[in-house]
């Protein structure tokens, strides 16, 4: 192995190693369900490793990564829309593990959180979590969705409103504005 290819490789080891527990909160989110959001992050870094050279190099290689991540889902549920936007089984959203800094897994009302977001259509999805789980602004969730602002903005307005109208999820937001 050439010493570039051993240098790309070891650099390439060391963005996934620290990007691996974002990449998983985000594809979980995107997903679901643990083992649909692992085989989306591996699909995303293998696509990624392909181009590492020109990634590598970006000024932003999360939001590179991200796009890709955004792409390979979309591509993946666009067959089955039916079947991705059906309620999913409880029991895979308890085994989500948090990072360790994530204050969101700390709190009671997560597993209606997570179960909520699975009612939401894929792109109202994208635009939500990117936008304020991810913590993204709306420019550069524009970006990683590969759609204008405006769109954003309207996916976005709309999940929110939609994760509203959800009895459960509605109930939790109105005891914590009590307490």
């Amino acid at each position: 192995m050439s010493e570039g290819r051993r240098t790309r490789d070891e650099e390439f080891g060391r963005f996934m190693a620290g990007r691996w527990p974002v990449l998983m909160r985000t594809a979980f989110l995107l997903t679901g369900e643990r083992y649909a959001a692992e085989d989306l992050v591996q699909s995303t870094l293998e696509r990624v490793y392909t181009a590492w050279r020109s990634v590598g190099n970006a000024d932003d290689p999360d939001a590179y990564v991200r796009r890709v991540m955004i792409n390979l889902h979309a591509r993946r549920h666009r067959r089955r829309l039916k079947e991705f936007l059906a309620p999913r089984d409880d029991s895979q959203l308890a085994r989500e593990e948090a990072d360790v800094g994530d204050h969101i897994a700390q709190a009671d009302d997560r597993g209606v959180l997570l179960q909520a977001l699975t009612r939401l259509p894929p792109r109202q999805r994208e635009a939500v979590v990117l936008r304020y789980w991810e913590d993204l602004t709306e420019t550069q969730t524009a970006q990683a969705m590969g759609c204008s602002v405006g769109t954003v903005k309207s996916n976005a307005a709309k999940g929110i409103a939609k994760l509203r109208t959800i009895p459960t999820l509605a109930g939790t937001v109105l005891q914590e504005g009590r307490k």
